[in-house]
C-alpha cells in the first residue's frame, strides 16, 4: 500500500461519494483511548504521513472518529436531497450500534442502501447523553419535517448495561453475583441492581417518546428501538476474535466476569442471555401496543452468531447486515 500526503488522505475522508472502506486501510485503531461502545480510530502513521496540519486536525478533534464519520453521513445526506434521491428519510441517533467509525459497516451503514439517514450517532453515546444531557433528536427531528420524515430510530442502553460506569469500570461487574458452583445463570445476577438499572433506562425511553409525541406533528411518528443481541464474552478457549481496538480483548464481560468467579464460557453466555431478555422485556413495556403506540421494539436476538462477532459487544460487517434486515424489515412494515 503506497503511503498517502496527509492531504491526499484528507481529500479522501473529504469526499463523501469515498466510501468507508477505501478510508478503513488508512487508519489504526486506538485500544487505550476505546471504551466498550466507543471504538476510537486515527490516521496510521505508516500509512499517511502526518504533517503539523494532520496532528492539528487529530488533536482537535475530540473524538476523530466519530466526528468524520457524522460529518461524511451528513454530506453524503445532503448530496441525495439536492440530487432529488427518492428514498424515505429517517433521523438516527444511537452508539456504536449506529456508528461505529469507519472501520465496520454498521447497521444505520447497511440501511443507508434502503434509506436517507440524517444520523446522530455517536460511538460510545449513552442513553443519559441522548436524552437528558444532550438531547439532539427532537430539532433535528423537526428539521427534517422539510424532507418528509418517516421515522426515528433509536439505539441505546448499552452502555448502561454492558458498558462502563462514570469510572471507566465495567458496568457488569456491578450487576453479578460472587461465583457460587451449582448456581445457575439468572442466579448471578444481582436483580436488585439489574432492576434498578432498567428503571432509570426505562424513564429515559418514556421521556423520549413523550417529547416526540409532544410535537403534534409527530403524533403517529414510527419509533423503532432494539435491545441487542446475546453478546458473547472474550476468553474462552478457541476464541479467534482478535479486535485491534480492544486491549485486553475481554476487557467489558469476559474479564469482569472472570473476576467474580464466572470462568464456564457456558454460564457467561447464559449471563448474557439473562441481561439481555430483561433489557427487551423493559423495552416491550415500553412499546406496548405497538399499533397504537407507534412504538416498535425491533427484537435482533440470535441475529448475530458465533462468527458474527467482531468483538464482545459488537457484529462483524455482515454480522451487522444481519441485524438491519431485521430493522429493514420492521422499518418497511411500517411508515
Amino acid at each position: 500500500m503506497e503511503k498517502l500526503s496527509y492531504r491526499d488522505f484528507k481529500a479522501m475522508v473529504m469526499d463523501p461519494h469515498v466510501p468507508d472502506s477505501d478510508i478503513a486501510p488508512y487508519l489504526k485503531a486506538i485500544p487505550e483511548a476505546s471504551g466498550p461502545f466507543a471504538p476510537r480510530v486515527a490516521p496510521d502513521p505508516d500509512k499517511v504521513y502526518l504533517t503539523a496540519e494532520g496532528q492539528l486536525d487529530i488533536q482537535s478533534a475530540v473524538d476523530w472518529g466519530n466526528a468524520i464519520s457524522r460529518w461524511r453521513r451528513h454530506q453524503a445526506f445532503n448530496l441525495a436531497i439536492t440530487d432529488g434521491v427518492r428514498k424515505p428519510v429517517l433521523v438516527s441517533e444511537g452508539d456504536s450500534w449506529f456508528q461505529f467509525p469507519l472501520l465496520i459497516e454498521d447497521v444505520v451503514d447497511h440501511l443507508g442502501k434502503d434509506y436517507l439517514i440524517w444520523s446522530l450517532d455517536a460511538g460510545g453515546d449513552t442513553a443519559d447523553n441522548m436524552i437528558n444531557q444532550n438531547p439532539e433528536y427532537m430539532p433535528n427531528l423537526q428539521a427534517q419535517k422539510a424532507n418528509h420524515v418517516k421515522g426515528y430510530m433509536f439505539s441505546g442502553a448499552g452502555n448502561d448495561i454492558l458498558g462502563e460506569d462514570s469510572n471507566g469500570n465495567p458496568v457488569i461487574w456491578t450487576l453479578l453475583k460472587q461465583h457460587v458452583p451449582g448456581k445457575d445463570a439468572a442466579w448471578h445476577v444481582d436483580m436488585s441492581a439489574l432492576n434498578s438499572a432498567l428503571a432509570r433506562l426505562e424513564t429515559d425511553y418514556r421521556k423520549m417518546v413523550r417529547t416526540i409525541r409532544s410535537d403534534p406533528d409527530f403524533l403517529r411518528l414510527p419509533i423503532f428501538i432494539h435491545g441487542y443481541d446475546y453478546a458473547i464474552p472474550d476468553g474462552f478457549p478457541g476464541d479467534t476474535r482478535n479486535p485491534e481496538w480492544e486491549s485486553p480483548h475481554d476487557k467489558w464481560l469476559g474479564g469482569p466476569m472472570r473476576q467474580k468467579g464466572i470462568a464456564d464460557p457456558v454460564l457467561q453466555q447464559g449471563i448474557m442471555r439473562v441481561l439481555v431478555d430483561h433489557l427487551y422485556n423493559m423495552l416491550e413495556s415500553v412499546a406496548g401496543n405497538s399499533a397504537a403506540t407507534r412504538v416498535y421494539l425491533v427484537d435482533v436476538r440470535n441475529k448475530l452468531h458465533n462468527g458474527s462477532w467482531a468483538d464482545e459487544i459488537h457484529g462483524t460487517s455482515s454480522g451487522f447486515g444481519n441485524v438491519a434486515a431485521k430493522f429493514k424489515e420492521v422499518i418497511g412494515r411500517n411508515i
